[in-house]
């Protein structure tokens, strides 16, 4: 069973190698509450207001310094640790993980009042409480997951392109590319740390399992999901000149998604920290709705998420790079982006109809008619 799937040789650990898999995210999870907290960092004010003072709360962002220092001490192996490691404890990762993020939430839950949940269920699942920080603002819990998630993620990727390396003379450059792309969109995530203070999961989730274990689990460890089998593959077995088209091809796919993506994210933080200045070419054109905004043209006027179809041409790049048109685990992190996003959009609608007005989002509605692909959707 475990054979036909293609991932037997994630199995392949000693008991002592288990046990020590099962503990890795927990070690992973304490280093970089060390590394925030001890390395230097620029301290900005968010979107969020502190329920307590009435103002901005402050944020301390190092995520990119902790990442290059996370990598370096990887790439050396200053600690012992073999650079394929992550990869090859996977399973037992996301175990322990797992295990781990559910004791946080059920301490960050039920360790506060009530509230408007009654149900025990939900109220685990969604949290209750909106903002974890302590010492003062000095470690904010949900940057906390940002770092350790994206910074998971690439090591985990790179791991995996080491570990493919090891095993095959014939090496498939998709699995390189793969972990290359991951490690741009992680670089580049955190060069750009300060618009994360401007997206949905800060302003409005609250703390609960589902973030505990999204941003650190699925984020960090589980969005490698297609490299677990695919990194297990060897070179597809196509010329030269047909790798080399796959290869640039997903490149290219993957930059023009990242483009969307990351323009999008970006063009919105403009306007919510500058609403007059001009973002790239685009005059800000908006829809009045009592004291809040509609940001109505650039990427914003493409289609209502455009942002997520660059999400999804990210995840088809993801599939078309290995080569392996058929193999299904090349299309599973495309598959969750797909139905993530899909879902999400629908979420995204019903909270901004709340926060405008019905009124107001009906005619942004109008006006934009497109929910995630322009023209088509």
């Amino acid at each position: 069973m475990i054979e036909s799937l293609g991932i037997e040789h994630l199995f392949d650990l000693t008991a002592e190698e288990k046990i020590l898999a099962f503990f890795t995210p927990l070690i992973i999870f304490a280093a970089f509450v060390v590394a925030q907290m001890a390395l230097t960092a620029r301290t900005v004010t968010g979107y969020v207001t502190n329920a307590e003072t009435g103002e901005p709360r402050t944020y301390r962002l190092n995520g990119l310094l902790v990442f290059a220092i996370m990598v370096i001490i990887w790439a050396t192996e200053a600690t012992g640790m073999p650079r394929d490691w992550f990869y090859r404890s996977s399973l037992w990762a996301v175990f322990g993980g797992t295990v781990f993020t559910v004791i946080f939430s059920l301490i960050a839950v039920f360790g506060q009042p009530q509230g408007e949940v009654k149900n025990p269920i939900i109220a685990f699942y969604l949290g209750r409480k909106q903002e974890f920080s302590f010492f003062n603002e000095y470690f904010d819990v949900k940057m906390w997951f940002y770092v350790v998630g994206g910074a998971m993620l690439s090591l985990n990727a790179l791991s995996g392109a080491v570990w493919h390396h090891e095993n095959f003379a014939d090496a498939n450059l998709g699995v390189f590319l793969y972990a290359g792309i991951y490690t741009f969109y992680i670089t580049d995530y955190f060069i750009w740390e300060r618009v994360q203070l401007y997206t949905y999961d800060l302003i409005h989730e609250n703390t609960g399992f589902k973030l505990f274990w999204g941003g650190l689990v699925v984020y960090g460890w589980l969005f490698i999901l297609p490299l677990w089998a695919m990194a297990n593959q060897p070179d597809p077995g196509f010329s030269a000149a047909a790798e080399y088209a796959i290869v640039g091809g997903s490149a290219a796919l993957f930059l023009t998604g990242w483009t969307i993506s990351r323009g999008a994210s970006l063009q919105k933080y403009w306007f919510k920290r500058w609403p007059d200045r001009k973002f790239l070419w685009f005059e800000p054109e908006i829809i009045e709705a009592g004291n809040r905004k509609i940001l109505c043209n650039g990427f914003w006027g493409a289609a209502r998420h455009f942002n997520y179809f660059g999400e999804g041409l990210f995840g088809l790049a993801i599939a078309l790079s290995f080569g392996h048109f058929g193999n299904p685990w090349a299309w599973s992190y495309m598959l969750f982006v797909v139905t993530m996003f899909t879902w999400r959009q629908y979420e995204d609608d019903r909270a901004c109809a709340e926060k405008y007005g019905p009124e107001k989002w009906a005619e942004y509605q109008e006006r934009v008619p497109w929910r995630i692909v322009p023209r088509v959707w």
